[in-house]
């Protein structure tokens, strides 16, 4: 299994990290839970990707509210705290979540090459779009990410890509970045009584699982089972949003999934795109709660065997 980390993946504001609820630096304890696993080989990108690139992205407007501090606070759900100036959210926070942005970009241009699963233990920004960002959310990694495979000729246009987003949340940024391109096809499972609410968004989405506050994880595979069936064989590259926000324990989620539970999910996506022979990149997603880094960790130890049954179909 190669899982995509780099230390500067770790957002550590010291005391301030008390001001939101995610855990900054579960991405070196991801790490030192997996590094002794003989099945794991850790990969990572050479550089943070470029702001020129991210530029490439988004809306005249957003490339000054990216280098606005207020609107910085009001993305990552924080107060203004007026001695803190853009440098310092760009140093500890921004620049953390541009190498989770190049570290998809590296996993599908891999997986795109040599076919298989990379897992970026990072990434999964689903809730930034070209024209805004929130929801914790600064850059939309996978339209990014979309946007240079394209540039630098390893997919077309026309190519069909896949979107699965198990995270808690409704995609949103992605539903709207991708809702003129029917080549995207935006598999969805979410708390509907959640953030966020939009009708517009949600409607983009090709093959919905809303489920209600409180859905437990029985009932989350068997809806999710359900909904990968309806998947074929005709996608290029698959994009998965695996947020650890459906744990029971997670304050922000509002599900009530065990870490087994999402274990047995991400086989279940695995499975489901191995069948397909779909190149994947698995992507971190949100994840609030004080078990995250111990549910990707035992998620990712799950699948090391399944990846490894698989090499034959284009798994490595």
């Amino acid at each position: 299994m190669k899982v995509i980390y780099s230390k500067h993946y770790n957002i550590d504001l010291g005391l301030l990290n008390y001001l939101h609820p995610f855990d900054g630096t579960k991405f070196q304890t991801i790490y030192d839970g997996l590094k002794k696993n003989a099945g794991v080989e850790f990969v990572e990108p050479s550089d943070a990707v470029s702001m020129d690139i991210i530029d490439e992205f988004l809306s005249s407007i957003m490339q000054h509210r990216v280098r606005n501090k207020n609107g910085i606070f009001q993305a990552l759900e924080v107060p203004r705290i007026p001695l803190i100036g853009f440098s310092f959210l760009d140093r500890k926070i921004l620049t953390p979540m541009r190498w989770g942005v190049a570290g998809t970009i590296f996993g599908a241009t891999q997986a795109l090459k040599n076919g298989g699963v990379y897992w970026n233990v990072s990434g999964g920004y689903h809730h930034a779009m070209q024209q805004n960002m929130e929801g914790f959310c600064i850059y939309n990694d996978v339209g990014i990410c979309h946007q240079q495979l394209i540039k630098n000729g390893l997919l077309s246009a026309n190519d069909k890509i896949l979107i699965i987003d198990t995270d808690a949340h409704h995609g949103n940024g992605n539903a709207y970045t991708f809702m003129e391109n029917r080549h995207v096809t935006i598999l969805d499972v979410y708390n509907a009584g959640i953030y966020p609410t939009s009708g517009y968004t949600r409607d983009r989405v090709d093959i919905p699982v809303p489920l209600p506050p409180g859905t437990d994880g029985q009932t989350y595979l068997q809806r999710y089972s359900e909904a990968l069936e309806k998947l074929d064989n005709d996608y290029r590259l698959a994009f998965v949003v695996a947020g650890t926000d459906t744990l029971m324990s997670d304050k922000l989620g509002g599900l009530c999934l065990s870490i087994d539970d999402v274990a047995e999910r991400e086989k279940l996506t695995l499975k489901a795109l191995s069948q397909h022979s779909i190149p994947t990149v698995m992507l971190g997603g949100g994840g609030y709660s004080k078990d995250s880094a111990k549910s990707v960790i035992r998620a990712i130890s799950t699948c090391v065997d399944l990846v490894r049954q698989s090499r034959d179909s284009h798994f490595s």
